[in-house]
Formats: C-alpha cells, sequence, structure tokens
C-alpha cells in the first residue's frame, strides 16, 4: 500500500490564499525526496547560491539522488534582496559600497551582483552559481517584498522617480524568474510549512 506523501497532505490541506496579490504556485513545485530552504539575510557574496547548488550536488554524490528529487528553495530578504537584482542596479546603487562587498580582484568596491550576469560570463566555470542558472535547473528564488521596497526607494532617489515609478523601475532590473513574497520571514516559514528543512545560508 502506498504511504501518503506527508508534504504532498500538507499541501493540500493548507489555507488557499484569499486573493491573487501573491504568487503561491511555488509551493506545487517544492516535490521530491530531498527539500531544503536556504535564508539568506544577507548578501555574503551570494553564499546562499552557493550553498543551495553545492547541496544538490553533494547529495547526488552521496546518495545517487537525481535533481528532480531536490528542491533548493532560497530565500532573498534584507541585503540578500540585493542578489535577487541585475547588475544595471548593482551600479546604480553602489551596492557593493552599500554592503561592504569588494570586486573579484578585492580592490575596490563591487558593481555587479557576484551571483549575477556578468559574473557568469567572466567565470563559466562557476555559471552554475548564477541565480539565473539555479531558477532554470528548477531552485525556486524567494524575495522579500519589504527589501524590495527599499530597492525600489533607492532607484526612486538615483533617478528622481515617484513611488510608482520607482517600483515599475525595479521590477524591470529584478532578476526574472525571482518570486516576491509579503516579505522573508513569511517565505521561510512558509517554505518550511511546505516540507523543506530549514538552514540559515549567509
Amino acid at each position: 500500500m502506498d504511504v501518503p506523501d506527508a508534504t504532498e497532505e500538507s499541501e493540500r490541506t493548507h489555507a488557499a490564499p484569499v486573493a491573487d496579490v501573491w504568487d503561491m504556485s511555488w509551493t506545487n513545485r517544492v516535490t521530491g525526496k530531498y527539500k531544503a530552504v536556504f535564508d539568506s539575510p544577507e548578501s555574503a557574496g551570494g553564499a546562499a547560491i552557493y550553498r543551495a547548488v553545492s547541496w544538490c550536488e553533494q547529495y547526488k554524490e552521496v546518495y545517487g539522488a537525481t535533481r528532480a528529487e531536490m528542491t533548493p528553495v532560497v530565500v532573498l530578504r534584507h541585503n540578500g534582496l540585493y542578489l535577487a537584482m541585475k547588475d544595471e542596479f548593482w551600479a546604480l546603487a553602489d551596492a557593493g559600497k552599500e554592503l561592504k562587498e569588494r570586486d573579484e580582484k578585492g580592490r575596490k568596491w563591487a558593481r555587479a551582483n557576484p551571483v549575477g550576469a556578468a559574473a557568469a560570463a567572466a567565470n563559466p566555470s562557476q555559471a552554475k552559481f548564477s541565480l539565473a542558472n539555479f531558477i532554470a535547473d528548477g531552485g525556486i528564488a524567494l524575495a522579500c517584498a519589504w527589501s524590495f521596497g527599499g530597492a525600489a526607494s533607492i532607484l526612486g532617489k538615483k533617478e528622481k522617480l515617484d513611488q510608482a515609478a520607482a517600483r515599475a523601475r525595479a521590477k524591470e532590473l529584478l532578476i526574472p524568474g525571482v518570486i516576491l513574497q509579503p516579505n522573508g520571514i513569511f517565505a521561510a516559514l512558509r517554505a518550511q510549512e511546505a516540507g523543506c528543512s530549514y538552514i540559515i545560508a549567509s
């Protein structure tokens, strides 16, 4: 007799959203034997993405697990939100200086996202650690809407935009595939409810 999957049962009985304001469809993608949420309140050079990708590789090495059997979820909140933004945002916002993170040579403040497009292009052997490739491989990237609002405010000041225009501009500079959630704590807890083991990753 088949034993019901506890995660699937939890999702069937979990309350449904009362409105379509937030995209919660990602919870249906939290499947397989192995599920983990990597909580990233800091940028930390992209540590959360490195750890999530490495976790998948190590479970394959140790247990012979396939990628389909694993669901890595990354929550980008507080300063970790910067990892969800394109390189253009990093340059406009002087993100490296704000985060006290230097470029790959360690001489200047970083002007590009350490898990963004420029970093992947500059070092193809490390491209698997880019956020775009993490998402393309089935990883789930969630971002804190509160912190995203802060990013929009930065753009509003830099480019002299009103609130609505600043938020629209920030969405243009959000890496495709990143899913905004009410806030990062909500996202981390919801991932655990969906069956993910939790680890602080930055």
